[in-house]
């Protein structure tokens, strides 16, 4: 991403740019941290945070000591949703 393809704050302009989900990263994804608050969602739900090689362990660790990592996949393996 050129400075030109973001806005004044850094954040990406088009929507459908995927970003790592790690404060102030701006990486391209590799993985999807798959979670759900059990207290907040059903069983089935799963949320994601996307990650990058960097940032994969740190976010999975941050979710599996509150018991909500339910699983870690490639992020080609996600289905992703039409805006």
């Amino acid at each position: 991403m050129s400075a030109q393809d973001a806005g004044q704050d850094g954040a990406p302009d088009t929507v459908g740019e995927l970003v790592c989900s790690a404060r102030r990263c701006r990486a391209e994804p590799a993985w999807g941290v798959l979670w759900n608050n059990p207290r907040l969602h059903t069983p089935q739900r799963r949320k994601v945070w996307l990650a990058c090689d960097e940032h994969r362990e740190h976010l999975s660790e941050y979710l599996r000591v509150r018991d909500f990592l339910r699983d870690v996949v490639p992020v080609a393996h996600l289905v992703r949703a039409e805006p």
